[in-house]
């Protein structure tokens, strides 16, 4: 057997291999932990703060907290609109195991409606995850005392205490204050196009109408956050921060609540208007339209049922006929149309017209009658605006033609809208040539223009234009824009609102104002005058024009007997005044529907009942 013999020189070979091997290793030892040394050091040193911020963003939540909305006062600092706390019914989906079926026991336990569910599931819709939906906005006390006793049952359901808007005066106030509902997908739409759908982010309510509307920036306010530690799941663990929202700014408005209610309910079930206003700066005292409806309704989550109600009324209780309603302006408008013809030359204050009952344009066979059948005989402009005769306005308004009555008028307003501050307002029609080839591409006739000079034809005005057209003529020329809002409150200071004023309306002699003031007083004072009889022993002086306008025309031969044709037929009753006629302090506009009688024996009484009630009120007031 050999061995194999082995030499110094081989251990020195395989020692010295067995080195390289250790010095391989440890080299590749060293760079590993180089690699992970510099990778600690790129995370804990380099990297610290962009991994800081991911990981609170992993588990800190930013929640947005609604603002508080400004309150709305009266003139007098009584309370229109308010924030009511109420407990409601929330869920957060995401932590109930089977949601329809905790529905069907709590619709069962608190006798929850179908709209309800259904509401909820609209709302679920809007909501981001993890936030609470409510189920019942409103949870009465019983309801809140059955759910609370078994509260336990329900993880992921709670009563919440939250804030919403309360309408005190109801219906009463409805068309100027208009009202809060809860934000749909329109407004979401508009708010991302005016790049305010971050301050929204916790808001479910948005002015809809009126100054809820107008003024909703100054009202909603400037949303806060909170910073709440959340679990892997996204659930809040604990609150660790807050930025409290900034409450919205109150608001104080001219209008005096009891003249409203009074002026409410003075239109009894008519429909109509009746505003009162300061004609020396637009003050709105007064804005009644009916029939109206309860504003609360819909800030507290109108019913599908009560929706249609209002929207299939054949009553259009939804419409403000305030400063939507287009009526026929009828004789209230003689006064602007008897400065125009005196401006013009085209008569003078001691002109004079014999009126037999009826007008005829030569050689047309038409008669165009009078209110007053035997007519009034020798009448001047100011017999004319005092007992209301027809036919001299007939004759005036051939004369002048439609031309420059409608270049006149628009001066007053009439024709566009007021500016007053809401949004809901419509220009109504004051027609010219151009106005009617466009709307019916047919030209002018003269008898469109005979009838436009007692307000009818196609002319029509809503009532907020008339209380302007008024105010122009007690001003002798100043053109007030009329406004709800009196001031801003910020902190334990009111700011004024502004008061504007469009371009007057300037005349060649400035006497002709007086021409038509000095008729409209004797409208009221002259035993001759078409509104003597309402205002017979009022302690106050007042000036005014009543009118009748025609909703339905009249065949050459036919009656009219409000008692004898269908109601939609009837004229409507319309009166327009001021008080006092020395120095006017209120002009007040009546408009009442399809009513049994013309303005002498149904507006002016009502303007009569108003101006006493609010001379009374401000001598009460004054006396404090």
């Amino acid at each position: 057997m050999k061995h194999k013999r082995v030499t110094i020189r081989d251990h020195h070979a395989e020692a010295a291999l067995f080195a390289r091997r250790v010095f391989v290793s440890l080299i590749i030892v060293v760079a590993v932990f180089g690699v992970l040394l510099s990778n600690m050091y790129q995370l804990q040193v380099v990297e610290h703060q962009s991994l800081q911020t991911r990981s609170n963003d992993n588990r800190i939540k930013v929640v947005p907290l609604a603002p508080n909305r400004g309150l709305i006062y009266d003139r007098r600092g009584r309370l229109l609109a308010e924030n009511r706390p109420v407990l409601s019914l929330e869920v957060t989906p995401e932590k109930v195991a089977d949601l329809d079926q905790t529905l069907a026991q709590l619709q069962a336990i608190l006798q929850l409606t179908d709209d309800d569910i259904a509401q909820f599931h609209e709302n679920r819709r809007r909501e981001r995850r993890f936030n609470q939906v409510i189920l019942r906005d409103r949870l009465t006390e019983q309801q809140a005392a059955q759910f609370a006793a078994r509260q336990h049952e329900f993880p992921g359901v709670s009563i919440e205490a939250r804030l919403v808007r309360h309408y005190p005066y109801g219906e009463a106030i409805t068309h100027a204050l208009g009202y809060v509902a809860k934000i749909n997908s329109r407004d979401v739409a508009n708010l991302r196009e005016q790049e305010k759908s971050a301050n929204y982010a916790a808001t479910r309510v948005i002015g809809k109408l009126g100054i809820e509307r107008y003024y909703e920036e100054l009202l909603h306010g400037t949303i806060g956050f909170q910073q709440v530690e959340v679990d892997i799941h996204g659930r809040s663990i604990r609150t660790l921060s807050i930025d409290p929202p900034v409450p919205g700014q109150d608001l104080h408005l001219e209008l005096d609540v009891e003249l409203q209610q009074y002026a409410h309910d003075l239109l009894g079930n008519d429909r109509g208007s009746i505003i009162l206003m300061d004609p020396r700066d637009g003050a709105i005292r007064a804005m009644v339209s009916k029939p109206s409806y309860d504003p609360n309704w819909f800030a507290q989550g109108i019913s599908y049922a009560q929706y249609q109600s209002l929207l299939n009324s054949k009553h259009s209780p939804l419409l403000n006929r305030s400063t939507q309603g287009g009526y026929p302006p009828a004789s209230t408008v003689k006064a602007q149309i008897a400065i125009l013809g005196l401006d013009e030359g085209i008569i003078r204050p001691d002109t004079k017209i014999w009126d037999p009952g009826w007008f005829q344009i030569e050689g047309v066979d038409h008669r165009y009658r009078d209110w007053l059948a035997w007519g009034h005989g020798w009448v001047n402009v100011t017999d004319a605006i005092v007992e209301s005769c027809d036919t001299f306005y007939y004759d005036l308004a051939l004369k002048l033609g439609i031309d420059k009555i409608h270049d006149h008028m628009v001066q007053y307003g009439f024709g566009e809208r007021t500016g007053i501050d809401i949004s809901e307002e419509s220009a109504a029609v004051m027609p010219s040539r151009g106005w009617k080839r466009a709307r019916f591409n047919q030209p002018w006739y003269a008898g469109e223009t005979v009838s436009i000079g007692i307000g009818q034809s196609y002319w029509t005005t809503t009532p907020i234009q008339l209380a302007v057209g008024t105010a122009v003529v007690v001003n002798s020329g100043q053109r007030p824009v009329p406004r709800l809002l009196a001031a801003i409150q910020e902190g334990e200071v009111k700011l004024p609102a502004v008061v504007e004023n469009k371009e007057p309306v300037v005349l060649k002699n400035d006497k002709h104002w007086n021409v038509a003031k000095k008729a409209m007083d004797l409208t009221v004072s002259s035993i001759k005058g078409t509104a003597h009889n309402a205002f017979k022993g009022a302690n106050y002086t007042s000036g005014g024009k009543t009118g009748t306008a025609q909703v339905r025309s009249l065949g050459q031969e036919e009656e009219y007997n409000a008692e004898d044709i269908a109601e939609r037929y009837r004229d409507n009753a319309m009166y327009v005044g001021y008080a006092p006629a020395d120095n006017p302090e209120l002009v007040v506009i009546i408009a009442v529907e399809n009513a049994l009688g013309g303005g002498g024996s149904v507006a002016a009484p009502m303007a009569r009942k108003l101006l006493d009630f609010y001379f009374e009120q401000e001598q009460k007031y004054a006396q404090r």
